[in-house]
């Protein structure tokens, strides 16, 4: 099974050990030119015009030590995606305090998109950045768009080989960066979170039971190879599983917290 994962806003800065990011190196490597691509456009914006590159990424004047940040992203030091990546999903997922078995399974399933990477395992090692999905550079124009080619001419390959569901958990800002067709599509699995009493959506706690949803099943040991065996799975580890569609391609988790 693959997970699908969106990155955090927030990213934890300083974590890495002085080695900087290395993009040879990063999984998916047929992303490697387009990953340099968007990392010159986006270094070069951010060291020679910071008060464009702030207008382009969407900060605030108080965010302008994210430019500065981004301009030095080619020396800054790099840390695991997996420790970079903080924020209410990240929180709750917990990778740091996984079992060594939960953690294999986790570096083994886990795929994270990002406007900057495309996509990463857990493992792979970058600096903090900012540069969301949403994010339209200048010459490149809307990264959503850039990346679909790329991420389009990798991932296929990667999801079947792998054979079970995908758990797709990505906000719509990195759903449009890839979308399973054919028969990855027929194995994809999207989920809602919903509140119990009124059954509508609610956000916050979206994000908190997603990364709660993905840290137990990462525990609880194999991941289900079917999407029937994905919703038992579930239904097993406590969750209130609803399937509005009457299939297994569509969940909604209901809470009644939020």
């Amino acid at each position: 099974m693959l997970v699908l994962l969106p990155p955090s806003e927030g990213k934890a800065a300083g974590a890495g050990d002085g080695a900087p990011v290395r993009l040879e190196a990063l999984s998916l490597p047929g992303l490697t030119a387009a990953r340099e691509t968007v990392l010159a456009e986006l270094t070069d914006l951010c060291a020679g015009d910071p008060d464009k590159a702030r207008e382009v990424l969407g900060l605030g004047v108080r965010l302008a030590g994210e430019v500065s940040r981004n301009a030095a992203l080619r020396t800054a030091p790099a840390a695991p995606a997996g420790a970079v990546y903080t924020g209410v999903l990240y929180d709750a997922l917990g990778l740091g305090t996984l079992d060594s078995a939960a953690r294999r399974r986790a570096e083994a399933s886990l795929l994270i998109f990002s406007g900057l990477w495309g996509a990463l395992r857990v493992t792979d090692r970058v600096p903090a950045y900012r540069c969301s999905a949403g994010v339209r550079l200048p010459a490149l124009g809307g990264l959503a768009a850039y990346w679909r080619g790329p991420l389009a001419a990798v991932l296929p390959a990667e999801a079947a080989a792998d054979g079970g569901p995908l758990l797709d958990l990505r906000s719509a800002a990195y759903r449009a960066l890839w979308k399973p067709t054919g028969a990855l599509a027929e194995r994809t699995v999207t989920v809602r979170v919903l509140h119990g009493p009124s059954r509508t959506v609610v956000s916050h706690f979206n994000k908190a039971t997603k990364g709660r949803l993905v840290r137990d099943l990462l525990t609880a040991g194999e991941l289900p190879a079917t999407l029937p065996g994905l919703t038992g799975a579930l239904r097993d580890l406590g969750y209130t599983v609803e399937r509005p569609d009457g299939d297994d391609r569509q969940l909604d988790i209901v809470v009644d917290q939020v």
